[in-house]
């Protein structure tokens, strides 16, 4: 017999995988958007909106991660120094450039989740390293190749 209640899943119950991504030549938005639902755990059937059933999810090679079009000139990260008219910006390409590439990706996941106490947590479930090196070998971590998703998701080399 079916019954009309719909599973929603506690958070003992919830089997968290290890995702390993290579974010060489792919688009941020394109990236960060799956990256995110894989984050809240969308992608499976036991989703819940108010717990964190997302996996966690390591990306390599963040800093060669690229823009379409112009955005890389154009677009403009903000931050406040605190002060009055304190308010400093940076362009994309000098943050792929600098000492903390990997801010780029973690910005555009970041808008992505929602705001509060889940969203934060399943920010914790995200792990970006600009270099192709990462400390999660011990959780053995499946390979989820994003560039074959999509022909628009890679840029470059296919």
């Amino acid at each position: 017999m079916l019954t009309r209640v719909t599973a929603s899943a506690k958070p003992a119950e919830v089997q968290k995988d290890w995702i390993l991504i290579d974010a060489e030549g792919l688009v941020v938005g394109r990236l960060a958007s799956i990256i995110a639902n894989r984050l809240r755990g969308k992608h499976k059937t036991s989703f819940t909106p108010h717990v964190d059933c997302g996996d966690n999810v390591v990306v390599i090679n963040a800093e060669k991660v690229v823009f379409t079009g112009r955005k890389a000139q154009q677009k403009l990260y903000y931050r406040h120094t605190g002060y009055i008219g304190g308010i400093k910006e940076v362009r994309a390409d000098k943050v792929l450039e600098g000492r903390f590439p990997e801010r780029v990706l973690e910005k555009a996941v970041e808008r992505m989740v929602p705001r509060g106490p889940l969203g934060r947590q399943q920010m914790r479930n995200l792990r970006v390293f600009k270099g192709a090196e990462h400390d999660h070998e011990a959780q053995k971590p499946t390979v989820l190749d994003v560039g074959s998703m999509n022909r628009k998701n890679r840029i470059g080399a296919q």
